[in-house]
């Protein structure tokens, strides 16, 4: 089967690699499409990934022993891999299980979890049905695409009522925009891409700030009349922004991390989350019984099939990669068969 793997800085290709067996309740899973996220990074660097994607939807191949799934069942991927018997596994928040992406291919084989690819490895508990009405594409949103927004709003409780902030609208921010929208929030962003600023716009977001604007807080408050947006979600991954939501919000407000950082933001105790009595929260991943309610965004929201700028062959990884790392695309997706 066919293989991404980058080889250098900002060089990536294809290779060949063994078909992996199922086994021990894992099913093989032909990948109809692979959902392109922050993978970028890695390609920036010339540093290896492993493994190389974490979205997918595809079909059910092979099912030795499971009783969840079956051969020609079309399937949602979930990301990662865990124990499946914790209490974090058991509740359906297997995303925080301490042993996620620590299990391999059940033969050994590296590549075998790795998404952009033709063929990959999944514990049968991992895979989803997709309706039969849902085309591939569509369905492939409902991981990075729409999954961390959605799980983020359902914990700030966000409603018709509230003004959000998003700060940073790459591919997650711009999913938030339509989740946001979808349950009647108004949006205001702060982003400085120009492909982004236009996309989040088209969306429904109704003002884009330039991150760089030295007013930015100030306009924030104006906006709102003075006290500043109700929630704010950071999905642009870096200290600045995430400044900016705890600052922008108002008193008794509410904020949820989900762009990954590895800076240390400092969080001032007393006038943070005392005085100003904040609500902050960390958000990565929805829960296994979330998944349905995911698909009704998916299948219902304004704006979800501009959600996708880009269908790729992953015979042309170099060319989608270097469009992702440019920012110039929203969610991509790789069809391994082209």
């Amino acid at each position: 089967m066919k293989v991404v793997e980058v080889v250098g800085p900002r060089k990536a290709g294809l290779r060949d690699a063994p078909r992996p067996e199922p086994a021990g309740g894992r099913a093989l899973v032909k990948i109809h499409l692979a959902p392109m996220c922050a993978e970028y990074k890695a390609f920036e660097a010339g540093g290896l990934s492993s493994p190389i994607g974490h979205e997918a939807v595809g079909e059910v191949v092979e099912a030795p022993g499971s009783t969840r799934v079956k051969p020609g069942d079309r399937v949602f991927v979930q990301p990662g891999e865990a124990c499946g018997k914790c209490r974090f596994c058991t509740s359906g928040y297997y995303i925080h299980c301490p042993d996620l992406w620590k299990i391999p291919g059940s033969d050994g084989l590296p590549e075998a979890c790795d998404t952009m690819a033709q063929y990959m490895l999944k514990g049968d508990w991992l895979l989803m049905p997709i309706p039969d009405d849902m085309p591939y594409e569509r369905a492939a949103l409902a991981c990075c695409g729409l999954g961390p927004s959605f799980k983020a709003f359902q914990k700030l409780g966000l409603t018709d009522r509230d003004t959000v902030l998003i700060a940073g609208v790459g591919p997650v921010g711009l999913g938030a925009v339509i989740n946001a929208r979808h349950r009647g929030a108004r949006v205001l962003v702060v982003e400085s891409v120009p492909f982004r600023v236009n996309k989040a716009l088209e969306l429904g977001a109704e003002v884009v700030i330039p991150i760089e604007d030295p007013d930015r807080l100030k306009r924030l408050k104006e906006l709102t009349g003075g006290f500043g947006p109700d929630c704010a979600i950071d999905c642009a991954g870096n200290t600045d922004a995430e400044r900016l939501c705890i600052d922008a919000v108002r008193n008794l407000g509410r904020v949820a991390f989900v762009g990954e950082c590895g800076d240390d933001l400092h969080v001032r105790v007393s006038p943070d989350m005392i005085r100003k009595g904040l609500t902050i929260c960390g958000s990565w991943h929805y829960a296994n019984p979330d998944y349905f309610s995911v698909l009704d965004v998916v299948r219902n929201a304004k704006g979800v099939d501009r959600l996708v700028s880009h269908i790729m062959p992953m015979s042309e990884i170099q060319a989608a990669f270097e469009i992702s790392a440019a920012h110039e695309s929203a969610k991509m997706l790789l069809d391994p068969w082209r």
